[in-house]
């Protein structure tokens, strides 16, 4: 008998965070490393929300808390669905969480027995599967494509590509659909009308529940009008959980503050859970949350410009690398461009790139340049870019891939 769980064996190590661990070893062993494998903003928290920080610290905030958050920042999550998505929620329907991570694992845990399925679109997060197994789920994945901009169309959700057959997405063992937009790691954004007619497959199958993360809400481009489901389809809002956090939007990834807002029923469930796992977020940065969410809100707006700046930069010059086929994004902070005209090529080290894991190997053994290899997102032959960089880097990484390309035969 084994000393480990059997499931642990379902599932693995989250490839981004492998590809962000060796880019960092190897600039410590005193390579020439660039890595683009981590999602996270490249500036400072702002300071008004460090300020915040320190003051609960001074006043001895240091105490636990209630295990779902501080009333202070529940009441400022429902002040931001209402604000910003015209949700309305009460406090006791909000739980927060050490991340957007443990929403989402809480919600998984509290609600799946063995053989519940979940509808994953890919190019997908690359946790969301192996979280949905660790729950004792199972994941069925419905396959986007370039051609569709990596967004899932109706008839995708009603009939999609798992590994074992072609079936029906949506099954009577269907208990939720985890949707992402703007998606990592494609940075697609999904219209209005796009929500629409998906939500409308989701009416005609009342069994099934919606899991929204919208963690990169605050980050689009071109104009893009950022919706989410419930605000879109209202009928769907007894049966949605919509989760955000203060990751992206406010630099603050390492703050590890996530929250979500659904059903009284649902939400209870979730707590219970984090009840005997973590229970309250770490308080000092609750208070940093709270000040994130109620205070101005316009370094948001500069930001966002910043990313779409680097992102028509990175684009560009991707598109312009020989065999690479880069899509625009609508939002977040990732390109997901195809290496399809490089696959059965050599480089010019003499690694036969086979795939795009062996392309994003050669990539980071010959230039330097880390990425991460499209199949860990479940969609091939593509890599993952992100472009959450200076600016210099940004050109430094993409002129090495540009050589890289060139030198393939």
């Amino acid at each position: 008998m084994s000393f480990l769980s059997a499931t642990l064996g379902r599932v693995k190590p989250s490839p981004t965070t492998a590809v962000t661990t060796l880019a960092r070893e190897l600039k410590a062993a005193g390579k020439d490393v660039i890595g683009l494998g981590a999602g996270e903003p490249d500036f400072d928290t702002p300071l008004r929300i460090r300020e915040a920080a320190k003051r609960a610290m001074d006043a001895g905030e240091t105490r636990y808390t209630a295990l779902d958050g501080i009333p202070e920042l529940k009441a400022a999550i429902v002040a931001k669905f209402a604000r910003d998505n015209g949700l309305g929620y009460t406090t006791d329907q909000v739980i927060v969480s050490t991340g957007g991570k443990q929403v989402l694992f809480n919600a998984l845990m509290a609600t799946l027995n063995p053989g519940d399925e979940v509808v994953i679109p890919a190019p997908y997060w690359v946790s969301y599967p192996d979280m949905v197994l660790l729950a004792g789920g199972t994941p069925v994945i419905a396959e986007t494509s370039l051609q569709t901009s990596f967004k899932l169309t109706p008839e995708a959700l009603e009939e999609a590509i798992t590994p074992e057959a072609l079936e029906a997405a949506i099954t009577p063992q269907t208990k939720w659909l985890i949707f992402n937009s703007p998606s990592n790691p494609t940075g697609a954004g999904y219209r209005r009308d796009e929500l629409m007619a998906l939500t409308q497959v989701l009416l005609r199958h009342p069994h099934v529940w919606l899991m929204t993360d919208d963690m990169y809400e605050h980050i689009t481009f071109d104009g893009f009008a950022f919706s989410t489901p419930a605000q879109v389809e209202p009928a769907l809002y007894d049966r949605t959980l919509t989760v955000n956090g203060v990751s992206k939007a406010y630099a603050m990834t390492g703050w590890r503050i996530g929250y979500a807002a659904g059903p009284g029923v649902l939400v209870d469930a979730m707590r219970k859970v984090q009840s005997q796992s973590t229970t309250n977020p770490c308080s000092l940065r609750q208070w940093a949350a709270v000040e994130a969410l109620n205070g101005p809100q316009a370094d948001l707006v500069p930001n966002a410009a910043l990313f779409q700046r680097r992102r028509d930069m990175v684009v560009e010059m991707l598109n312009a690398a020989e065999g690479v086929t880069c899509p625009v994004p609508q939002g977040a902070f990732y390109v997901y461009p195809s290496v399809a005209g490089c696959i059965g090529k050599t480089s010019a080290a003499g690694t036969v790139i086979g795939d795009d894991e062996a392309f994003s190997r050669a990539l980071l053994e010959e230039t330097g340049v880390a990425v991460v290899f499209g199949a860990a997102f479940g969609l091939s032959p593509h890599f993952r870019v992100s472009y959450a960089a200076a600016d210099d880097v940004l050109r430094d990484a993409c002129t090495r891939i540009q050589a890289f390309c060139a030198g393939l035969t």
